[in-house]
């Protein structure tokens, strides 16, 4: 497949023959890392056969479906080592807090805020949603995303023009297998500019490091740090690490992706996870227990 049909995007959700390609990629991944002997090849994928779309069969999946603006910008957002909780902060201070987001106190075109859907993982019977509107209820969407190892945003909606905003791979996958089957993997797509926060009032809250769930096994909490594309996971299975790509589309068709994180000042995040991360390690095992009686 040539890189130009790779970026150009067919309309709607859960396109079957988008889905089986993404499916095909990675049967073929798991092909070669088993001829080359790797550890854990395959290891997410739940099922042997594709039946229809990915979601369910382990891979992270998320998707937008809207009407294209003449100009379309948004940001894939792809984290390992941790679950989809990891966004919860992010995404409250980018889409409700005015101190990251000023757009909220000076665009037209964000006055009304923003409706955060909020699923419950915890909850193995069925999907129980929580649909919550900032600002009437930034306290009780605080509240609920505190907890980011039960309540897990799964989608944001402007208030102003109804338009979805945000898609995050939440899913109670790991909950419902009844076995350990590891994190999720978690990946996000975020449209940005106009009615939506802009490109940098995304990518700033990323910058603190704050504690989210994973390293080896997911057994510890620990910093989830901003990294360039095609950084690697060493030290300890980890830290938990975020990448970000940059994207426009126009009539359908997408242009090559710029690194978000490959900036100096976004470098700093890197610098304050470190150590964040050196003091959770010597926490030893009272940090160990704590994270997984949570």
């Amino acid at each position: 497949m040539t890189l130009p049909s790779f970026f150009l995007i067919r309309k709607g959700r859960e396109v079957k023959k988008i889905h089986h390609l993404a499916w095909d990629a990675f049967v073929a991944g798991t092909k070669v890392a088993q001829e080359q002997g790797l550890y854990g090849a395959g290891q997410d994928l739940l099922k042997d056969s594709f039946a229809g779309n990915v979601r369910g069969m382990g891979p992270a999946v998320a998707e937008l479906e809207f009407e294209e603006r003449p100009n379309e910008p948004f940001l894939f957002f792809a984290a390992d080592k941790t679950d989809p909780g990891a966004y919860n902060l992010p995404l409250y201070l980018a889409f409700a807090d005015p101190m990251y987001n000023s757009g909220l106190l000076l665009s037209p075109s964000m006055n009304k805020g923003f409706r955060f859907i909020i699923m419950d993982v915890a909850y193995t019977e069925g999907d129980r949603i929580i649909e919550l509107n900032a600002p009437e209820e930034t306290y009780d969407i605080a509240a609920l995303l505190r907890d980011n190892q039960r309540f897990v945003i799964e989608g944001i909606y402007s208030r102003n023009n109804g338009e979805i905003a945000v898609s995050v791979s939440t899913t109670r996958l790991h909950n419902i297998a009844g076995k350990y089957t590891g994190k999720d993997d978690p990946v996000m797509l975020v449209r940005v500019q106009g009615a939506f926060p802009a490109t940098g009032e995304v990518l700033a809250p990323f910058n603190i490091g704050h504690y989210v769930a994973g390293f080896m096994r997911e057994a510890i909490t620990g910093p989830l740090m901003p990294v360039r594309m095609n950084s690697g996971i060493s030290y300890f299975d980890g830290p938990p690490v975020v990448c970000c790509q940059a994207f426009c589309v126009h009539q359908g068709k997408l242009t090559e992706p710029a690194d978000a994180f490959d900036h100096p000042l976004l470098g700093m995040g890197e610098k304050q996870s470190v150590p964040k991360g050196d003091g959770h390690q010597a926490a030893g095992l009272l940090r160990s227990f704590d994270a997984s009686l949570q």
